[in-house]
């Protein structure tokens, strides 16, 4: 990368991309085999591998519908040095900072230097390729829950993103199977949050003194008559704060040891953060990342209604 410091925009991401235009109504994975004369597979793979965009915004949907004007960026090669690791998976990386998939059983940031964690990798994978920087956490997925998540590469940036987390970051959103058939399409949970001498965290309407104040919106998706398949949007990030919200309106998520009611269908916390909206810290430009939905949070819904009894 240290390379590309004296390229413009313009040359780095030509350098790096091919830049396609979409001519006629399609889905993505289609146009790639037919514009790029790829296989299948191939196709397949570079979707996977989070190297192509859409109009500047990353995807990995097959079936993501293009539209005649749009543009799609497909990255020229992968990286030899790339990072491999199960838990980890890099999304985006530049100068400034790096964006990351995380899945299940990996913390964010290790609570004592033996522990592993997903910074720990990151500077592995940083110190493996010489760079001179390491991870810094602006953010935090509990160790059970998957997604997106972002770490800055320098302490200034870190400073930049914590200071103005609110203005910066602008649509943060999980998904999120419960239990329960959802008796609403939507509504807000606002409660205060605040750790019990055990450290576990508990909610109460007023302020019990010393709590944070913690706001979820949230969307039913699908249901059926024993789960619900929620999408939820933080306004604020409390440690905790959608376990312990959907356990107070009754639809506490499925697999959590935590605040859950033992309901555990597929071995795992059925919480993802799907997407990642900001703008980037040093050049203000709008960043767009998602994943698909898991798809063994999906395969609880297959004969699912589409929405809630309201």
């Amino acid at each position: 990368m240290s390379n590309n410091h004296n390229m413009t925009g313009a040359e780095y991401a030509a350098s790096k991309y091919n830049e396609l235009t979409v001519r006629e109504e399609t889905t993505l994975l289609e146009f790639l085999i037919k514009a790029m004369s790829l296989s299948r597979n191939r196709a397949k793979d570079i979707l996977s591998g989070h190297g192509v965009t859409v109009d500047r915004r990353n995807t990995t949907r097959y079936d993501e519908p293009l539209h005649p004007g749009q543009v799609v960026r497909v990255s020229k090669h992968k990286q030899s040095n790339q990072l491999l690791n199960r838990y980890v998976k890099i999304v985006y990386e530049d100068k400034d900072l790096v964006v990351i998939e995380k899945s299940e059983g990996i913390l964010s940031m290790p609570a004592t230097a033996k522990q592993y964690s997903a910074k720990q990798v990151l500077d592995e994978y940083f110190a493996k390729r010489h760079f001179k920087c390491t991870a810094h956490t602006v953010h935090r997925l509990d160790r059970e829950t998957s997604g997106l998540m972002m770490y800055a590469k320098s302490i200034e940036i870190a400073k930049i993103l914590e200071d103005n987390w609110h203005d910066i970051v602008f649509d943060r959103r999980y998904i999120a199977a419960v239990s329960g058939e959802m008796e609403h399409e939507g509504g807000t949970i606002e409660s205060w949050l605040k750790d019990n001498k055990a450290y576990v965290t508990y909610s109460s309407p007023e302020d019990p003194g010393g709590g944070k104040y913690a706001i979820t919106h949230y969307h039913t998706l699908k249901t059926t008559a024993r789960y619900s398949l929620v999408e939820l949007k933080l306004e604020t990030g409390r440690k905790n704060q959608i376990r312990v919200h959907m356990q107070d309106i009754g639809h506490p998520i499925l697999g959590d040891n935590k605040y859950g009611n033992g309901s555990d269908p597929i071995g795992r916390l059925c919480l993802h953060a799907f997407r990642l909206h900001f703008y980037h810290p040093r050049t203000g430009e709008v960043m767009r990342f998602e994943t698909p939905y898991p798809r063994d949070f999906l395969k609880l819904f297959n004969n699912a209604t589409t929405e809630p009894n309201s």
